[in-house]
C-alpha cells in the first residue's frame, strides 16, 4: 500500500488535468466523480463530470475549428501531429504513470502502451502528406473526371478504459491528420489519460478545439453518448467498447446517418494442432492470454488444443504460469498481472469458473481471487472444457484460460467459427498446407499464425461478424474519416 501510495502521489502535476477540455480551454464543472486506483481503492483525484451541455459545447467547439484544420496544408497538419508524437515520447514515463494508478496494469506494461499509442500519431503524421485523389479517363472528350478526397467533419471518439492511451491516439491521430476534428470522451474509469494527452496537444499546437476531451461519470455517460451520437453536427463516430454498447450507438447513429467505425467485442480462439511446436506455442498462449490481466479485445478467450499433444501442452503451460507470472501492485517492478479494472469484473470471471466446475472442468492452476485485495486474482488455468460452458460462449475478460481438447482440423475451425464474432484468432502449425487452410477459414478480422501478439500501428485492426466495422491503423485506418468527392468538368 505504501508503495502504492507513493507512486499515485508522485503522478506529474504538469499532466494531470482535473476539467474537460473544450475550444482549447480547460472546463470545471459543478459536479465531480472520483478516479481510483483499482490495485488499493485510493481516490487518485476528482474530474469534472461534463453532461450533455458539455458535450454539446464541445461539438460546436469542433466544428468551428474544422473550418480552419481542415483547410490547412496537410504538411503542416503532418508537423504538428509529428510535435504532438515527439512531446508523448518525451512524457513517457509521466504518461505511463498515470495509466498505471488509473487502470492498474503493470508499469512496464504501461510504458509499452505509450511507446505503441505514440506511434500513431507519427505514422498518421505521415499518412497525412499521402491523401491522394484520382484522374479518371471521361467518356466524352469535353469532360474531365476528378476524384477528390476531404475530411468527413467532426469525429465522436468513444473509447474504453483498457487502452486509455492508445485507443485515443489511433482514432484520433488518423482523424486530425484526414482534416478532421474531435470530441472525446473517455471511459470513466481512465479519463486521466485523455486529459493528459488534451495537455500535450495543446503544447504541440494542435489549435483550439481541435481536440476535445468531455469526461464524465457512468451516470452521465447515456446522454454525453446520447449527444454525440445524434448531434447534427457530428458526421462520424468510432466507438471501441463491448458490442451491446456498440449497438445502442449505431441505433443512435442512424437517425442522421453518420458515418459508423467500430471495433467491439472479441472471442478470441488459440488453436495448437498436434504439428505445432509446443515450447513456442505456450510462450505465444501465455504473451496471448495474461497480458493487461486478460483485459484486451484480442486477448485468447478460449483454447483448442489437438489430442495428439493436449496432456503435454496443458502441463507447460501450467508450469509457464506458476514460473513467470507476478501478481502484484502494478508500480512494483516484478508484477506481470494487476488488478482487473473493478469488483465486477472479477465476479464475472468467478462465474464463469464456478460455471466451469459444475459443468465437470478442473481447476490446474489458480482459481480464486489473489490475498492482495479485492480486485486481484490468479491467474487461472481449466482443463476438461467444453463448448457448453459459459467460459467458451461469451468473452470473460480476465485472467481465466479454458482448454477444449478436439481431434480433427475442421473440428477446431467450426468450435473457432462458431462465435457470433470474429475479432482475432491465433493458432500454431507447422504444417503450411494446413497454415493457409485454416488461415482463410477462421472468420476473424485478423489471424496470428505462431504469434500470439500481432497488434501493429502498419497492420489494419478490426474485426468481422459482431466485432466491428472498419478498420484503424495502417494505411487503411486514415480512409474512416475521409469522403470521396466526384468532380465533373464540363464543357471543355
Amino acid at each position: 500500500p505504501a508503495l502504492a501510495r507513493a507512486a499515485s502521489q508522485a503522478l506529474s502535476a504538469a499532466l494531470v488535468r482535473r476539467g474537460g477540455l473544450v475550444g482549447g480551454r480547460w472546463v470545471e464543472t459543478a459536479a465531480a466523480f472520483p478516479v481510483q486506483d483499482p490495485a488499493t481503492g485510493e481516490e487518485l483525484g476528482r474530474v469534472s463530470d461534463c453532461g450533455a451541455a458539455e458535450a454539446r459545447e464541445a461539438v460546436r467547439a469542433a466544428h468551428t475549428a474544422g473550418a480552419a484544420w481542415g483547410r490547412l496544408p496537410a504538411k503542416e497538419r503532418s508537423a504538428r501531429l509529428r510535435r504532438w508524437y515527439e512531446l508523448m515520447v518525451e512524457n513517457k514515463e509521466e504518461l505511463a504513470r498515470i495509466i498505471t494508478a488509473e487502470n492498474g496494469k503493470p508499469l512496464k506494461e504501461a510504458q509499452g502502451e505509450i511507446v505503441y499509442s505514440a506511434s500513431f500519431l507519427e505514422w498518421f503524421a505521415e499518412e497525412a502528406r499521402r491523401i491522394y485523389g484520382d484522374v479518371i479517363p471521361a467518356s466524352a472528350k469535353d469532360r474531365r473526371v476528378l476524384v477528390l478526397k476531404q475530411p468527413v467533419g467532426v469525429a465522436a471518439i468513444i473509447t474504453p478504459w483498457n487502452f486509455p492511451s492508445a485507443m485515443i491516439t489511433r482514432k484520433v491521430g488518423a482523424a486530425l491528420a484526414a482534416g478532421c476534428t474531435v470530441v472525446v470522451k473517455p471511459a470513466e474509469d481512465t479519463p486521466l489519460s485523455a486529459l493528459a494527452l488534451g495537455e500535450l496537444a495543446n503544447q504541440a499546437g494542435i489549435p483550439a478545439g481541435a481536440y476535445n476531451v468531455v469526461p464524465c461519470s457512468r451516470q452521465q455517460t447515456a446522454a454525453v453518448g446520447e449527444v454525440l451520437c445524434t448531434d447534427p453536427l457530428v458526421s462520424k463516430i468510432s466507438f471501441t467498447g463491448s458490442t451491446a454498447t456498440g449497438k445502442i450507438l449505431l441505433k443512435h447513429a442512424a437517425g442522421t446517418v453518420k458515418r459508423v467505425s467500430m471495433e467491439l467485442g472479441g472471442h478470441a480462439p488459440f488453436i495448437v494442432f498436434d504439428s505445432a511446436n509446443v515450447d513456442q506455442a505456450v510462450a505465444g498462449a501465455l504473451a496471448s492470454k495474461y497480458r493487461n490481466s486478460g483485459q484486451t479485445c484480442v486477448c485468447t478467450n478460449r483454447f483448442l488444443v489437438q489430442k495428439g499433444i493436449h496432456d503435454e501442452f496443458v502441463e507447460k503451460f501450467a508450469k509457464a504460469i506458476e514460473k513467470e507470472l507476478h501478481v502484484g501492485n502494478g508500480f512494483d517492478a516484478k508484477t506481470t498481472q494487476g488488478p482487473l479494472i473493478n469488483e465486477k469484473a472479477v465476479e464475472k470471471v468467478e462465474k464463469h469458473i464456478k460455471d466451469a466446475v459444475s459443468q465437470g472442468a478442473s481447476i490446474v492452476t489458480g482459481g480464486k481471487r489473489h490475498s492482495l485485495g479485492k480486485n486481484f486474482f490468479e491467474p487461472t488455468l481449466l482443463s476438461n472444457v467444453t463448448t457448453k460452458m459459459l467460459c467458451t460462449q461469451e468473452e470473460t475478460f480476465g485472467p481465466l484460460a479454458p482448454v477444449i481438447r478436439f481431434e480433427t482440423e475442421a473440428e477446431a475451425v467450426a468450435i473457432a467459427n462458431a462465435a457470433n464474432v470474429g475479432l482475432a484468432g491465433y493458432f500454431y502449425s507447422q504444417d503450411p498446407a494446413q497454415i493457409w487452410r485454416v488461415a482463410e477459414q477462421l472468420e476473424v478480422g485478423m489471424v496470428g499464425v505462431n504469434e500470439g501478439i500481432i497488434s501493429s500501428v502498419e497492420c489494419p485492426f478490426g474485426g468481422v461478424k459482431e466485432s466491428g466495422l472498419g478498420r484503424e491503423g495502417s494505411k487503411y485506418g486514415i480512409d474512416e474519416y475521409l469522403e470521396i468527392k466526384y468532380v465533373c468538368f464540363g464543357g471543355l
